[in-house]
């Protein structure tokens, strides 16, 4: 549960939109003004004296960008409340608006026969769009921070059957960053013993499935959004009737069906005869796809190897010094589609450290979970500590990148035994290639239970694209660096 949040605290923050987006407008400027400023001072110097015509002709064209850059990413919607604070929308918004407007200078430019400087033009964009993403990101953070105290959200009232409300409440409260706080549930139709019985960490504020009923809980708790989970027990035409007064009230309405762990781009939505039926595409990694994950793998893993190769020279040395044993680990991992291959490590524990695997698990009690940690291991040594802390042992597996047999992305590839304990859900883990880095290893690394990593590597190989591969792999550098969860 979250801490309370004081009246007073709310009413400080219930413009917290007007706020956040005057923020951003300011931020945007500011960048906008640096880009394009630069830009100019670099081409052409900030006085030159003796083209004071040219010069002139720029100092216009560079007000008319920086002005033009700003409005657009109004009009493209980059600074809209839904797309702020979670997820890649914000960002593919300001990059989609600068690179429509750079696209239209260019071919205003060419159709006019408009002799415009391309190293100015060269140079503010990619400044701006970088400047622009990395002010977003330092913004979003302070309003991160401000959301896990309960701050800057909307406050949200759930409707639904018991176990879908339940469900959506989990969910909303495991993402404060997304910006939506729950603080009842209404559950139309509900039994008494159901709704008093039901796993809600929320106040219920009763059962009615009449309008009017909602609209004073609304009212009364002074409701943002109103999220109406699958299950709800309210005619079609009660619920299309409550849209109207929350779209009056300028009120959010958000339908969360039961689909869970599906990502936007496989979601599709066909009106028909007045129903927005959702379509969810199959996942698949073929074609493509695949060709291009592929070739993502052997262009960055090969310049990785290439510029780390001093650092395997330097770490090979280290543990040959303080240990006899051989400088390289292998191990028998299970692969894309059930195939094995042999994963390379540093060796980061003493020799023949594997046959003291099955006292150990014993002993800590964890031998019949498929996920054979041994937490403070008695069998890494001192190097190892340190090289596992850092993952600096699992920099080898390059070579596994470049053989194919692993992907810079993907579900952690795992021994025999442990697929051995797969249920039927875990099984999808195989349909793709395996990883050296996932979306447990930048979500808490060891620390996240196998249910919680078995969520996350279903979710990735349910919803893969190569723009994900590539927030993951930059999330992977700050969850390495700081060495959190590390066993």
């Amino acid at each position: 549960m979250k801490q309370a949040v004081s009246v007073g605290e709310l009413h400080q923050v219930r413009n917290w939109r007007i706020k956040y987006v005057n923020r951003l407008r300011i931020v945007d400027a500011g960048v906008v003004v640096w880009a394009v400023a630069g830009a100019f001072g670099v081409r052409f110097g900030f006085y030159e004296p003796g083209n004071q015509t040219r010069e002139t002709d720029y100092v216009i064209l560079s007000i008319a960008l920086a002005l033009s850059w700003w409005f657009m990413l109004e009009f493209w919607g980059s600074r809209d409340a839904k797309v702020l604070g979670s997820g890649t929308e914000e960002y593919k918004r300001v990059l989609a608006s600068s690179a429509w407007l750079f696209g239209f200078v260019a071919v205003f430019s060419y159709a006019l026969r408009i002799d415009t400087a391309r190293g100015f033009v060269g140079l503010a964009f990619p400044a701006g769009a970088i400047g622009l993403l990395a002010a977003r990101w330092l913004v979003r953070q302070h309003l991160a921070l401000e959301r896990r105290r309960g701050l800057s959200s909307s406050r949200v009232l759930i409707i639904g059957g018991p176990f879908s409300a339940a469900h959506l409440v989990r969910s909303l409260q495991s993402a404060p960053a997304a910006g939506y706080l729950p603080v009842a549930a209404h559950l139309p139709g509900a039994a008494t013993n159901a709704a008093q019985s039901t796993a809600l960490s929320l106040p219920v504020t009763g059962t009615a499935s009449d309008v009017e009923s909602i609209l004073e809980v609304i009212a009364a708790l002074d409701i943002d959004a109103v999220a109406v989970s699958a299950g709800v027990n309210l005619h079609p035409e009660d619920l299309r009737r409550l849209g109207w007064e929350l779209a009056a009230k300028n009120i959010g309405m958000i339908l969360a069906p039961a689909l869970t762990d599906i990502a936007g781009p496989r979601i599709h939505t066909q009106p028909v005869a007045g129903l927005p039926l959702i379509h969810v595409s199959t996942p698949k990694l073929t074609g493509g796809k695949k060709v291009a994950k592929r070739a993502f793998d052997v262009v960055v893993a090969g310049l990785l190897v290439a510029a780390l190769s001093p650092i395997f020279v330097i770490i090979a040395a280290l543990i040959r010094a303080t240990d006899s044993g051989p400088v390289f680990y292998r191990q028998e991992r299970v692969g894309l589609r059930g195939t094995t291959f042999d994963m390379l490590k540093f060796r980061s524990m003493r020799v023949n450290a594997d046959e003291d695997l099955v006292e150990l698990l014993k002993a800590q009690g964890s031998g019949d979970k498929p996920l054979f940690k041994i937490e403070n291991d008695p069998r890494v040594t001192p190097l190892g500590r340190i090289m596992r802390k850092y993952s600096i042992d699992e920099l080898p597996q390059l070579l596994n990148v470049l053989m194919g047999s692993m992907s810079l992305v993907g579900p952690r590839p795992q021994r025999a035994g442990e697929v051995a304990l797969y249920d039927d859900a875990a099984h999808r883990r195989l349909y793709v290639s395996p990883g050296m880095s996932g979306l447990w290893q930048v979500s808490g690394r060891s620390n996240l239970s196998w249910d919680e990593s078995i969520r996350l590597d279903l979710y990735y190989v349910e919803n893969w694209s190569l723009m994900g591969d590539v927030l993951i792999l930059l999330k992977t550098f700050k969850a390495v660096f700081v060495g959190t969860g590390a066993h």
